[in-house]
């Protein structure tokens, strides 16, 4: 089992997108986050079990797809760093992800 760890910045990309939602469905959003930390969860004991990104598949990053949202993630020194939640429709930024780098102490 590997150490399941949410950066700051990817808790408020959840947060917005829930917040978002929660304009017009507060349940739906509530649901949501729900799902995605149930989904993220399952990573502390099975941490390669995301996909690999076609996008960025020469990058160590690994995403868990929990409709609407892409969850990415990077394996470090047996840890499972949450680094960036973003809406499916949304284009990835390789950009996005370099400055997300988890720092390990």
């Amino acid at each position: 089992m590997v150490h399941l760890i949410w950066t700051e910045p990817a808790l408020h990309d959840l947060e917005t997108i829930a917040e978002y939602i929660a304009l017009d469905k507060p349940k739906a959003a509530k649901q949501l986050v729900q799902r995605v930390f149930q989904a993220t969860d399952r990573l502390a004991l099975f941490p390669k079990s995301g996909r690999v990104p076609p996008e960025i598949s020469d990058l160590p990053y690994r995403e868990v797809i929990v409709p609407p949202c892409r969850v990415f993630y990077r394996i470090e020194q047996g840890k499972v760093f949450i680094v960036y939640v973003m809406r499916g429709g949304q284009e990835l930024h390789e950009s996005t992800l370099r400055e997300r780098k988890p720092s390990t102490p």
